[in-house]
């Protein structure tokens, strides 16, 4: 079974994008910048954006921290992005999820420039990639066809199903799989019969949130199976795949953690390079 890196995958992107970065600050005199913007005191919140300032370090993207209380109303939220949206050093900005319960998350999307949403989720962005005409794509999904591009993975021609119907992953991750000439079929916590669709996947995707929701008999012999969840157990890390039963079962795996969650960053990464490249050619596309 071929166990599918994506820290090995990210590796090898970033150096990628840490080459085009130079080559743009070189030719207009400024890296790109990307505007990171966190309301709370979440702690896994603090070290997913501890990550992607490093990230932005690494590649030499210029990156600008914003903190801002729990308690800041959601139209001092939405000034803080709009200043965002003027300042011509940046490039592209995220505003870290979850945010608090009085703050209604889809309208702080929505207000970020389509031209600036770094993680490919405001719905301008989604319905460009929803019509096979993709500005940025939201970053998980991204990561997820990098990894299997990178290991030779054919998609073309075959059946893809989607574990998951969120905007953030699986909804996207089908768009992305159409682009790529797969047929998907989609699954989600209301599907009657889940199994018996899941195992005509020749690629599955699993982002449906529950740890150690799906095993062996799941899947198709020799499938490849990706894992996007993430949880933390008593006893360590997990995914939503039993990971442990696919070794003489399953053709490819991501694992968990090294799969699909270094490619996150890796991605936003290049979404922030691909606008401000759009940006520098005045490109509106």
């Amino acid at each position: 079974m071929l166990v599918m890196s994506g820290t090995k995958v990210s590796e090898k992107k970033r150096l990628e994008i840490k080459n085009k970065v130079s080559q743009f600050a070189q030719s207009h005199g400024r890296p790109p910048g990307l505007a990171v913007v966190i309301v709370g005191d979440d702690p896994a919140s603090h070290v997913y954006v501890k990550n992607k300032v490093k990230a932005c370090a690494d590649t030499g993207i210029h990156s600008l921290h914003t903190h801002l209380p729990a308690t800041i109303s959601e139209e001092e939220l939405l000034k803080v992005v709009s200043k965002l949206n003027g300042q011509a050093d940046v490039d592209g900005i995220l505003v870290q999820m979850p945010l608090p319960k009085h703050i209604a998350s889809d309208r702080v999307i929505s207000a970020i420039s389509p031209m600036k949403d770094a993680d490919g989720l405001h719905p301008e962005n989604l319905g460009l990639l929803a019509t096979g005409r993709p500005r940025v794509a939201p970053c998980t999904p991204h990561g997820v066809i990098e990894i299997l591009r990178h290991y030779d993975i054919p998609i073309s021609g075959r059946h893809a199903v989607v574990v998951g119907r969120s905007q953030i992953v699986g909804r996207p991750m089908a768009q992305l799989f159409l682009l790529e000439d797969a047929s998907v079929t989609i699954v989600h916590s209301k599907t009657a019969n889940m199994k018996d669709l899941t195992r005509l996947g020749d690629i599955v995707v699993v982002a449906a949130g529950k740890p150690r929701f799906l095993g062996a008999d799941d899947f198709r012999k020799n499938a490849v199976i990706v894992d996007v969840g993430i949880h933390r157990l008593f006893n360590g890390l997990c995914g939503d795949v039993r990971t442990e039963e696919l070794q003489s079962h399953a053709a490819a795996v991501t694992p968990v953690p090294g799969g699909v969650g270094p490619m996150t960053i890796t991605m936003l990464l290049e979404n922030t390079l691909t606008l401000a490249q759009l940006s520098q050619a005045n490109i509106r596309r």
